[in-house]
């Protein structure tokens, strides 16, 4: 219990637990941990989709990394086991249609394509020290550009369309 002079924490006493009613509700209104929803209503600029983006090729490159290993040994085994490699885009895998394994093919291609311009838009800031808002919006708009573009011819050759 406090005394009159707030002492111990009483009503007249701006440190205690009975006089920080501000500082309570300040720390109620608080929104507490940020959920991946929450950062989906920012606004970001083009450069910060691009690093997001680097980064989530980066992750899609490790998690289909038993895909690509899968392809790397098929393609290379055997004879016999190209001719399955080359099946799976004309046939499919099993239940797994054929479009189905090109569109994973495709997906990997730009995680590559992406990670690799978008890593060397990264090691180019990082060397020259000199990146004004204007040069690294301009550099995503080429990065965004170049890594769509690549993908767009590469998924043309995927497709068979030439």
């Amino acid at each position: 219990m406090a005394d009159s002079s707030g002492t111990m924490g009483g009503a007249g006493s701006a440190g205690g637990a009975g006089g920080s009613m501000a500082g309570r509700r300040r720390a109620a209104a608080r929104p507490g941990k940020m959920r991946l929803v929450d950062a989906l209503g920012y606004r970001l600029p083009l450069a910060g989709w691009v690093s997001i983006l680097h980064r989530a090729s980066g992750a899609l490159m490790f998690a289909l990394l038993p895909f690509v290993v899968w392809l790397f040994d098929v393609s290379l085994s055997s004879e016999a086991s190209y001719d399955r490699f080359t099946a799976a885009y004309a046939a499919g895998l099993g239940v797994v249609p054929a479009w189905a394994v090109k569109l994973v093919t495709l997906v990997l291609i730009w995680a590559y394509l992406h990670h690799a311009i978008a890593g060397v838009r990264h090691l180019w800031m990082d060397a020259t020290h000199s990146v004004t808002k204007e040069q690294g919006r301009s550099s995503a708009i080429v990065t965004l550009a170049a890594s769509v573009a690549l993908t767009l011819i590469l998924m043309g050759k995927l497709f068979g369309w030439y």
